[in-house]
């Protein structure tokens, strides 16, 4: 058993200067470490007065699930705070709490289970359970001191070791997960057999049941649940969640067991998904809906403000970490991250800014060779354009239906918006905040993202099983310079159907934002209906298509179109363009579209429990074997309400127009005007699957020559 000035993640030693620093009133008190420690305080506080109560069951989001969750961060909280202010009201409060569950929680009974997944004593799932003994164990190692031997034994013998059997021996079967479930449960277990002394229990935590770090344990969910690149499978909204438990237990095996190198430990596998993480946050700080997600998950979770804390500590300084720290308005209050806290006071001033991570392309797959998420930035004029494409895995359970989905984030809002997941987190109402029916008729399929679907159908038929088996393949990435381009293949996500997507996010000195070109290639040896959807948020202020409402109808029976009312169609011109106003921007679409058909839809058809959030979609339909969507997007103007001001609602860019495409190549050119003169662009992309740098293109089309050396090339010329 740890001696009892050693707690599961900090020393008596590395507790002391700092507790001092604070009962002497030596930290300033506009510091980052002292305002942090004050916003809990303020959350704590109350709780010393309050009414203290231990419920019964109750259904996901009820009173009770809600009370058994901030009782448990209560307890970890107000341990904190004692041992960092020695403040015993503090620890009475974290001790009368357990001694309620420790009264209570022998007699519960195990919920009536209503998903798929185990239910525990206090919750509807043992999920919970594994979150609630994290956080209570933790809360008790802080103030276990204060207790008597009597209350210590009813604590432990009460909660603690029964909670150790549910989970080791009763779900056995669900410990060894390799899931972000499974992170938790190890986590959980593994602290609390620290802090009771079990080192056999220990043991299994690490190592896993069967002790080999293959088939389960901590060790191996680093190993199997995290890429090379860092990518978690899952996707930001899980790994964010999944980032807490890892960096907990991490920063408890990184004391009591520092003969594994925990931070060492697989070629440095803890930074690399910590940064990795951060990387794939929108400027703002949220991070984009990939696979299931809420649409307003950022970096001020509590799991990615742990992370933050703990790559400064075991991986040393980086200003973005300190621009990311400053960001979430608040540091982890633990021995370690004081530093961090003394790096953001003393930033300079251009550093309040927010961070700037680089165009990065993450590798997916234990071996780093399933695919990859793509992840462009061009910062311009002080904004960062984003854009993101998915050529990785499916995301097992969690995993939507949408390879070479693409997103863009320009002027501090998504512009090619995702849908997230079909649920409301922890409102009772709406089936206890669980998954609903409408994240697998709706959220998950194809048509809800933005990439093309083919006959109306979902990709791998919404087959999880086959889609796991499935994957993007990487064609080309290039992260810097202003002209930055990637490009991905997914031939076997529709049977028969090839599909090929490049996207460039080009920088002009002229305009105010990047351009985003986007050519979406598909080939096939028969002749399908192809949709190229465009998911977006705002009021259209003009288009060039003549388009007619319809009667309202539904846009087809399943695969996600059963979910979307057409509201109106009409064919389009050779170059479709259509804008819309966004809050205070402008955005234009231009698209190569002749022979086509727009149509207008909006999510809420057969959705009779109103689980749907209302949202406008765009579908350009084209008919074919091979056939290229060719697009550009483009940021402009500025809108002020208030002020009544507008100005730029009209675009740069006037015309895309395809010159050609084949197996080799595809040759694009677009027209605009930038500070007043006129110019021609032709964009030339290589669509060989074994192209490298040094690869020469010499493609003809219309009796011209275009030739090229590389991936692409990017030609422009005054007209």
């Amino acid at each position: 058993m740890p001696e009892i000035d050693s707690y599961p993640l900090f020393s008596g030693t590395q507790i002391a200067p700092l507790r001092a620093l604070i009962t002497a009133g030596d930290l300033p008190a506009d510091g980052f470490f002292a305002t942090s420690l004050a916003q809990l305080q303020a959350r704590v506080d109350p709780a010393l007065k309050a009414k203290l109560d231990v419920p019964g069951h109750g259904e996901a989001g009820s009173y009770a699930h809600n009370r058994h969750r901030d009782n448990a961060h209560t307890i970890e909280a107000a341990g904190r705070l004692y041992q960092m202010t020695g403040n015993r009201d503090y620890a009475r409060l974290a001790t009368e709490i357990l001694g309620l569950y420790a009264e209570r929680y022998p007699a519960m009974p195990y919920q009536q289970q209503k998903n798929t997944n185990p239910p525990g004593r206090l919750f509807h799932q043992i999920l919970n359970e594994h979150m609630w003994l994290l956080y209570a164990v933790l809360g008790y190692s802080h103030v276990r001191e204060t207790l008597p031997e009597t209350q210590r034994q009813a604590i432990e013998n009460n909660i603690f070791h029964p909670m150790i059997e549910m989970f080791t021996v009763t779900y056995r079967h669900d410990f060894d997960r390799i899931h972000n479930h499974g992170l938790w449960a190890v986590a959980a277990v593994g602290i609390c057999a620290l802090v009771l002394g079990e080192d056999r229990v220990l043991d299994q935590a690490i190592f896993g049941l069967e002790g080999d770090s293959i088939s389960g344990g901590y060790l191996a969910q680093i190993k199997r649940l995290f890429a090379p690149s860092g990518y978690y499978i899952e996707g930001p909204y899980y790994h964010r969640f999944a980032i807490r438990p890892l960096c907990l237990f991490a920063e408890a095996l990184h004391l009591h067991r520092p003969e594994l190198d925990i931070y060492g430990f697989h070629d440095q596998a803890i930074g690399k998904t910590i940064r990795a993480l951060l990387m794939t946050s929108y400027p703002n700080g949220r991070f984009p809906a990939l696979n299931d997600a809420s649409l307003s998950m950022d970096i001020k979770d509590e799991g990615v403000v742990i992370a933050v804390a703990v790559h400064h500590a075991r991986y040393g300084h980086c200003d973005a970490l300190v621009g990311t720290a400053r960001q979430q308005g608040q540091v982890w209050l633990y021995p370690c991250a004081f530093e961090l806290a003394q790096a953001v006071d003393a930033a300079p001033s251009e550093q309040e800014q927010r961070p700037y991570w680089p165009s990065v392309e993450l590798n997916e797959g234990m071996q780093g060779d399933r695919g990859a998420q793509g992840f462009l930035r061009q910062r311009q004029h002080g904004d960062i354009t984003q854009a993101v494409m998915n050529y990785g895995q499916h995301g097992m359970g969690h995993g939507h239906f949408d390879t070479l989905g693409l997103t863009l984030f320009s002027r501090d809002q998504e512009v090619l918006r995702e849908y997230g997941f079909g649920r409301w987190v922890n409102v009772e109402t709406k089936f206890g905040g669980r998954y609903l029916d409408e994240n697998k008729s709706w959220a998950r399929q194809t048509v809800a993202h933005n990439t093309v679907v083919v006959d109306q159908g979902c990709q791998n038929a919404f087959d999880v099983a086959l889609a796991d088996s499935h994957h993007g393949e990487r064609h080309f990435f290039s992260g810097t310079g202003p002209v930055q381009a990637m490009s991905a293949f997914a031939n076997q996500h529709y049977a028969g159907v090839g599909m090929q997507r490049t996207v460039l996010l080009l920088e002009l000195d002229a305009l105010s934002s990047p351009l985003l070109i986007d050519l979406f290639r598909l080939s096939s040896e028969q002749t399908h209906q192809y949709d190229y959807p465009v998911h977006y948020q705002g009021q259209i202020t003009h288009s060039n298509v003549d388009l007619q409402p319809t009667e309202r109808r539904v846009l087809g029976t399943d695969n996600g179109y059963q979910h979307l009312f057409d509201l109106a169609r009409g064919p389009t011109p050779q170059c479709l363009s259509l804008t819309w106003l966004q809050d205070n921007c402008f955005h234009t679409w231009l698209a190569a579209a002749e022979g086509a058909e727009l149509i207008l839809a909006q999510t809420g058809a057969n959705d009779p429990s109103f689980n749907l959030r209302r949202q406008d979609c765009l579908l350009l339909r084209q008919h074919g074997r091979d056939h290229l969507f060719a697009s550009l997007f483009e940021t402009h103007g500025q809108f002020d309400e208030a002020s009544e001001h507008c100005e730029g609602a009209r675009g740069a860019m006037q015309h895309i127009d395809i010159l050609g495409h084949n197996d080799q190549g595809s040759v694009v050119a677009i027209r605009g005007e930038a500070a007043g003169a006129p110019f021609l662009m032709t964009l030339m992309i290589s669509n060989r699957a074994d192209v490298c740098p040094t690869t020469e293109h010499r493609l003809f089309f219309n009796n011209t020559e275009y030739h090229w050396q590389g991936y692409f090339a990017v030609v422009t010329n005054k007209e």
